[in-house]
């Protein structure tokens, strides 16, 4: 399970940088995508809650302020309250972690104070159809003191495949909607026909009961024959690895990095087709562009990168009055032009504006996922490796 890490609490409040670019009216380029904060934009302060990590993917914080986070080659860790850190005990002996493929989405259960429940999405040795290495959703119960963890559901959702050569393309982050039904985002594994393809769950978004694993009632393709199809609700995806809820709306968006062409984020549409249809003059063409738009009823992204790509990751929205002029922010982790990128999304979730957050630009390298923490504050994993990744976590400066 490795070392026990000793939580920093430093505050290291970065300077501003002004970055200049385009308005949502220009293009949505990602060389144009540097315009500056809007006017009244607070300062913010950001503090290394845990460092020493290697490859962390998600973290979620439970309603006591505890922290639990996961790294992709099979670790859990708690930071508790009083700012200690130590290992979770939990069997992740299965844990396939091969190139981007490893120990991935991690959630809290929305009754997480009754149920002491959360889930996880990783590689699994055994987890593919021919018995060897999957992606597999598991249901885990920890302890009132956060010192084990135990499976409860193992697996909650199997059968999506992985690319067992190079592990590309996997996915996979969790997320609940307003409904309390859990959302699951997937890679295509680098095939070309995946992510149009309804027999299999890869290049998908997924929507099961959390307690059951079931398809959820009311998902789109319940009438097909072929059962694989019925826990998909959106489809055409090449790499979903960021999902986030619109609070006071339910909206749910997606994130994907994408081709040698475009990244995107996408407003989620029960039985949408988003347009990744890579099979080309060849078997995987990363030359055509995220949206196939000849394709009937391609559902366009709200928002591109453009060429060059920025490596999308994670999402969140900032929510709340003490974030000021940034309350409402859909947020992305960037890791090619590293940091994190700010969107303002309208009603209909059309683009509005964008720019980098001046404080985390440049500075802490590749960004994995943002997340919106209950207690109002944001928290940041790295994706640098080596050891050299923080969790961090981001505040208005008082």
């Amino acid at each position: 399970m490795g070392n026990p890490r000793t939580a920093r609490l430093t505050a290291l409040l970065a300077g501003a940088v002004l970055l200049a670019g385009c308005s949502a009216a220009d293009s949505a380029d990602a060389a144009d995508a540097a315009a500056e904060p809007p006017a009244g934009a607070p300062a913010l302060q950001v503090e290394t809650v845990l460092d020493g990590l290697d490859h962390p993917w998600d973290v979620a914080q439970a309603p006591d302020g505890t922290l639990l986070l996961d790294e992709r080659d099979g670790r859990l860790t708690v930071v508790l309250p009083d700012g200690t850190s130590r290992a979770l005990d939990a069997d992740l002996d299965d844990v396939w972690a091969e190139g981007e493929t490893g120990l991935m989405g991690l959630v809290l259960d929305p009754a997480f104070d009754d149920s002491r429940r959360f889930y996880t999405c990783s590689g699994i040795t055994d987890g593919g159809a021919d018995g060897g290495p999957g992606i597999e959703v598991t249901a885990w119960t920890v302890d009132e003191g956060w010192t084990a963890a135990t499976r409860v559901a193992d697996p909650l959702v199997g059968g999506i495949p992985v690319n067992a050569d190079s592990g590309r393309h996997g996915g996979c982050r969790l997320r609940f909607d307003d409904a309390g039904q859990l959302l699951v985002g997937t890679g295509d594994n680098a095939v070309g026909t995946n992510a149009q393809d309804l027999s299999t769950l890869a290049g998908k978004v997924l929507r099961v009961d959390p307690q059951t694993g079931q398809p959820s009632a009311g998902n789109p393709f319940l009438e097909l024959t072929d059962p694989t199809s019925h826990a998909i609700v959106g489809y055409g995806h090449r790499n979903v690895q960021g999902l986030a809820v619109r609070p006071g709306t339910g909206a749910v968006f997606t994130a994907e990095q994408g081709s040698q062409v475009d990244d995107e984020v996408n407003l989620a549409t029960d039985g949408g087709n988003y347009g990744w249809d890579p099979v080309g003059a060849g078997d995987y063409d990363e030359s055509v562009p995220m949206t196939d738009t000849e394709i009937p009823g391609a559902i366009e992204a709200v928002w591109s990168s453009g060429d060059p790509t920025i490596a999308v990751s994670g999402i969140t929205f900032l929510d709340g009055e003490e974030w000021g002029a940034y309350d409402g922010l859909l947020l992305l982790g960037v890791q090619k032009d590293t940091g994190v990128l700010a969107l303002r999304l309208g009603e209909d979730g059309s683009l509005v504006e964008q720019f980098r957050v001046p404080e985390l630009e440049g500075t802490y390298g590749r960004v994995r996922s943002p997340q919106l923490g209950a207690d109002g504050a944001l928290y940041l994993t790295t994706d640098n490796g080596d050891g050299e990744d923080q969790l961090l976590r981001v505040t208005p400066a008082s």
